[in-house]
Parts: structure tokens; C-alpha cells; sequence
């Protein structure tokens, strides 16, 4: 099994055993001394495995990790770090590298290292080859790099019969993706039951999740399967599983053991097989340690785990799905087709979007409404509490001008008058801070700026700062 590695590494003696490593193996080996170095032969060569640094002359070696792991051909990321970085790590790991390196290694851990991620690799593309159909992603859009790690996972999961923690903000899609765990499953053809957890009302809670016999209370008029029963040969999605009350939790934990639901009223239990995947936009870990949430049921529920990207980190797909909305939201009113203006591009790409793809839709159909039958659609249509956002955003981020930008550059001074200008403009606001913060306490003032009185009482008067306070005086 030969294959090419690449070391992106500024440090000649890592590199030389690195490369002394891989090569022992027969593999063949590139280097590069930067990130942008390191950038460019990802780009032009398929590697099966790269080392990556941490430290290089031209920044971190781990904000290159997801473009690297995002190629094509899967590359295998080992990151190699001359310092033990507990949160490094955890990036790294998140981000998608495969193992995470000190450089004080043994020579023999790393060779193990880096043979264990090739062999991995390569039984992840024959099982690539041998997988009769695509993942099913449906009205998932896009190809981001946090994109395509949670699909990654939607896909692992799918083939597993275990229960899913999908975690994320508010808006991400956490229901579309149980979806998507579900069609890919071999429970496919078996009902997806959603319960909202949020919106179940306390004193009907049981009964809607556990069913009821007729008469079981006031009210009772008919017998109900219940939901849990509902999902039997399917799954059972519990969104917003952190609002469940601490006696459902308790209830719930016993079916999730036993597989069994008693309906209320019955005596009867009947047996459900169903997976569970549960979601919250919620802290679980800090509600366990508030008392909010059973530690027990937590294990049980998060057998696997799947975290959700906000949509701020994943730019790349923030236009393909702009331009999705748009399309289904034209077909839905019968309007003609409608582009995305480029400004307006840019400003779905500075927005940072805390209600994420479900905001984006939103804004998308508040456009295509304010739009009606224009061809194209501009920032002007967008709500505007978003336009406000992202120009504060901008000017915020913009340094302040001093002066105006000149209309035309033969208004622009030479660089001597303007640093004159600039200069008296800076002393003058100098002063005026200066006398307001002292109130006018002439030693203080002269004592913070280092200038003799008659000094100071000369620049005050040709600064006119006299002059104002005795305006303000008056």
C-alpha cells in the first residue's frame, strides 16, 4: 500500500524524519515550508496522508486543516506539535484531523500513525466503491467543509441501529438531519414519528407519548396508540429533548431500557422497536450538572453524537442556499426567476445569521415579497434589521476617517500638507480631551501631558480651546 505524503513542516529535522518515516514504509514524500506552500500541493497532487504543523512563518498550520480535509481525494491529517495544547487538539480533532502529534513522538508511534490512517483511508474508499447508492441529502444544500463532515456522519450513523445526539443552534436543521439518518437506515420504509418536546403540554404529555386507554382520565373518550408505539420499526425523533420535565425524563429512560410502553389506564405493556434520535439547541452537559437533566438518560441518549455548524461557519454554502430559497419561494408565488445581485451576495456572507438556515430562509422570502417582479434581487429587499447589522458591522470594523474622501483625486493634498493637517487635527481633539478631563485644572493638565503652563495656555489659544470653553461658559 504506497502512497504520497506530504509534510508541511518549516523545521528541517522534523521534516528529514518525517520523511525518513514515511519513506521507510515506500512511500514518497513532498514537502512544503508554509501554509501557502502546503496550500498549492494539496491543490496540484493527491495526497494520501499529510503532516501538518502547527506553527509556520506565515500563521497556524490549523486554520489550513479544513481546506485540507475538504479535498476530493480524503487526504488523512496528522497534525505534528511541538507543545501539548489540550484545545488544540480539540480543534484539530473536530476540524478532521486524524491524529494529533507531539513531536517528541517515538519514531515508531508515528510510523504506526500514520500506516493506521492509510489503512483506514483505503477501507473507506473501497467501502465508497462498493456503497450501491449515494447518500440520500435530500433538501440538504451545500459543500462546505462543515458541511461535508457532518454528512460524513449523517452517512457512519445511518448504518448503525444506536441512538444520535444531534446537537446545534437554534435554525441548523437538526430535524433535517435525523431525517436524513433516517432515509439513509434501513428503517427507511418504517415511520419517522417527531415529537416536539417543547410544545408538549405537561398534564397530556404522558398520554401523547405512551398512548391511553379509553377512560384512563377526564377527557379520555377514545383509546390512543401513542407516539412511542407509533414509531415501532422506525425512529422516534425527540426534538428539543432538554425541555422534557425531569418525571418524563425518568418515565422515558425506563422505555428507552426496556424497549416496552405501558399506555396509561392499561396494564398491558407492548413492546416498540424504534431508534432514538433526540436533538437540543441546549447545553445537556450543563444541565446534568445543574440538575435539570438525568445524567443516565444523557449516556443513554448520546451513544453517538452529531454537532451541527452554525451557518456563520459555513460561508460557502450561504449563496447556493440563498439562491435555492429564492427559487422554491418564485415557484411557490408564480414569479418569474430572480438572481442574487453581487452586493448583495456580500452582504449574506457578512451577516452572521444567529437564527442560521432558518433566518436565511426567512430573509429570503421576505426579498423575493418585497422584490415581486423584479429580475433581480439587491440588498434593499432585505429586512432591514439585517441591513442595519451588517453596515454597524462595517463601520465598526472600518478604522475612522479623518477627512472626508476628496471627490475627485485632484482635491487629494500632498502627503507633507495632509500629515500637517492630520497633525493639527489630532492635537486640537488632544487639548479639548485633556482640559474636560482635568476640568480645567491647569497643573493636572500640565503634569499629564508634560507641557509647561505657558506652553499649554499657547496651544489651548491656537486651538481656539479657550475660546470655546468660553463660549460654553456664556
Amino acid at each position: 500500500m504506497m502512497a504520497r505524503v506530504l509534510i508541511i513542516d518549516d523545521d528541517p529535522t522534523i521534516s528529514y524524519t518525517l520523511a525518513r518515516v514515511a519513506r521507510r514504509s515506500g512511500h514518497e514524500v513532498d514537502f512544503a515550508r508554509t501554509l501557502g506552500e502546503g496550500r498549492d500541493c494539496a491543490q496540484n497532487a493527491e495526497y494520501g496522508a499529510i503532516f501538518l504543523d502547527v506553527i509556520l512563518p506565515d500563521g497556524d498550520g490549523l486554520t489550513l486543516l479544513p481546506e485540507l480535509a475538504a479535498h476530493s481525494y480524503q487526504p488523512m491529517i496528522l497534525i505534528i506539535t511541538g507543545a501539548a495544547e489540550p484545545d488544540g487538539a480539540a480543534n484539530a480533532i473536530v476540524n478532521g484531523a486524524w491524529e494529533y502529534i507531539q513531536k517528541s513522538a517515538s519514531i515508531s508511534h508515528i510510523g504506526q500513525a500514520l500506516e493506521r490512517a492509510l489503512r483506514h483511508r483505503e477501507k473507506q474508499r473501497a467501502a465508497a466503491q462498493n456503497q450501491e447508492k449515494p447518500l440520500s441529502r435530500e433538501k440538504i444544500v451545500g459543500n462546505s467543509p462543515a458541511l461535508n463532515r457532518a454528512l460524513g456522519m449523517v452517512e457512519q450513523y445511518a448504518a448503525s441501529e444506536v441512538n444520535v445526539l444531534i446537537t446545534g443552534e437554534t435554525g441548523v436543521g437538526k430535524e433535517m438531519f435525523a431525517r436524513a439518518i433516517h432515509n439513509n437506515s434501513r428503517r427507511q420504509r418504517k415511520p419517522f414519528v417527531v415529537v416536539d418536546c417543547a410544545a408538549l403540554p405537561e398534564t397530556l404529555a404522558e398520554g401523547m407519548l405512551f398512548g391511553h386507554c379509553k377512560g384512563a382520565f377526564t377527557g379520555a373518550d377514545r383509546e390512543r396508540k401513542g407516539l412511542v408505539l407509533e414509531a415501532d420499526g422506525g425512529t422516534l425523533f425527540l426534538d428539543e429533548i432538554g425541555e422534557l420535565s425531569l418525571e418524563l425524563q425518568k418515565k422515558f429512560l425506563r422505555i428507552l431500557q426496556e424497549r416496552t410502553v405501558r399506555p396509561l389506564g392499561g396494564a398491558q405493556e407492548y413492546s416498540s422497536d424504534f431508534r432514538l434520535i433526540a436533538a437540543t439547541n441546549r447545553n445537556i452537559e450543563d444541565m446534568v450538572a445543574a440538575e435539570t437533566f438525568r445524567s443516565d438518560l444523557l449516556y443513554r441518549v448520546k451513544e453517538l453524537h452529531l454537532p451541527l455548524p452554525p451557518l456563520r461557519e459555513r460561508q460557502e454554502d450561504i449563496q447556493e442556499l440563498a439562491q435555492v430559497f429564492v427559487d422554491s419561494f418564485c415557484a411557490q408565488y408564480g414569479l418569474a426567476e430572480k438572481l442574487l445581485d453581487a452586493e448583495l451576495q456580500d452582504v449574506l456572507r457578512s451577516y452572521s445569521w444567529p437564527g442560521n438556515v432558518r433566518e436565511l430562509r426567512n430573509a429570503m422570502n421576505f426579498a423575493v415579497t418585497a422584490a415581486r417582479h423584479e429580475p433581480l434581487l439587491y440588498s434593499q429587499h432585505l429586512p432591514q434589521e439585517i441591513r442595519i447589522a451588517v453596515t454597524c458591522g462595517r463601520m465598526e470594523a472600518s478604522p475612522a476617517r479623518l477627512f472626508p474622501l476628496p471627490e475627485s483625486k485632484f482635491e487629494l493634498p500632498s502627503l507633507h500638507d495632509y500629515r500637517i493637517e492630520a497633525y493639527r487635527v489630532i492635537e486640537s481633539q488632544y487639548l479639548a480631551d485633556l482640559m474636560t478631563l482635568t476640568q480645567w485644572n491647569i497643573k493636572e493638565a500640565c503634569e499629564i501631558s508634560g507641557l509647561s503652563r505657558s506652553r499649554l495656555y499657547a496651544l489651548l489659544k491656537e486651538h481656539k480651546v479657550l475660546q470655546n470653553k468660553t463660549s460654553a461658559s456664556s
